[in-house]
């Protein structure tokens, strides 16, 4: 499959969806009374980690698709 130029980010925003990533999956660790929070808190957070580890996103690349 080929990824399209598109979908790639800058560096900005790969260490800003990097590092929020990793903050809401750090948090969803911590003990909380509401579980579907912290499930939704750390499938969030592992999918920004993902999209600023890769340096591609596919909602940006379908979104320059529609232009």
């Amino acid at each position: 499959m080929t990824r399209d130029p598109a979908g790639e980010l800058s560096m900005k925003e790969r260490a800003i969806s990097t590092g929020i990533g990793l903050f809401l999956a750090a948090s969803a660790a911590k003990p909380r009374p509401n579980k579907v929070l912290s499930v939704l808190a750390l499938l969030g957070g592992a999918a920004l980690a993902y999209r600023g580890t890769t340096g591609y996103c596919p909602a940006k690349a379908a979104l320059a698709a529609q232009r």
